[in-house]
């Protein structure tokens, strides 16, 4: 019914995160049918982002230079690091508007499952930067699952010899959850790692 072309275009989409086979059929549809308006500004950015992103060499996030923005921008704190699993983590962060020192994105978690260990991740880059600078804190930003767990205490290990003080993410009962919705391991956490409040 469609052409290979199209067919192409779907499967391509498809494979995007967020989307499927259904959501890239309609994706699909409106650019094809929005060319002028829409595909082609987004082959320019799509090529320009092809042709001029990279990873940056200080902390692996993604910009037009090799050192990235927050990197080169000396009004954040040089001394506090986070620790990020992706560069989606870092960008997060960065939007929450919380946190003002520099980062390291690792690149993943550990995880026997999927057969990724310590040389798959950024971690002797990690440990060199640890090293090269006076960093006075370390805040571990990975997710609250048993591989960024075990990440975590992986990765505390090597950088503790560098770093004063190594934290992580209070985890626990999110701003306007009820109880009743959270599962066991939420409360757990938020029971385990409760705080004076009197």
């Amino acid at each position: 019914m469609n052409s290979s072309e199209i067919q192409r275009l779907i499967q391509l989409l498809s494979r995007l995160p967020g989307l499927g086979p259904r959501s890239g059929r309609r994706a699909a549809l409106y650019l094809l049918q929005k060319k002028e308006s829409h595909m082609a500004p987004l082959i320019e950015a799509i090529n320009n982002a092809f042709q001029t992103i990279q990873t940056c060499q200080s902390c692996f996030n993604l910009d037009s230079h090799k050192h990235c923005s927050i990197c080169l921008d000396p009004k954040r704190d040089q001394h506090t690091i986070c620790i990020v699993e992706s560069v989606s983590d870092l960008w997060a962060m960065e939007r929450s508007n919380t946190y003002r020192g520099l980062y390291f994105v690792l690149g993943g978690n550990l995880s026997a499952i999927q057969g990724i260990g310590p040389d798959q991740l950024n971690l002797g880059a990690l440990v060199q930067k640890l090293q090269d600078q006076d960093f006075q804190e370390a805040i571990f930003a990975l997710s609250a699952t048993l591989d960024g767990q075990t990440t975590m205490h992986y990765v505390r290990e090597r950088i503790a010899p560098y770093v004063k003080n190594i934290s992580s993410l209070a985890h626990g009962v999110p701003v306007g959850g009820e109880l009743d919705y959270l599962d066991d391991g939420t409360l757990t956490t938020a029971m385990t790692h409760r705080y004076k409040v009197a």
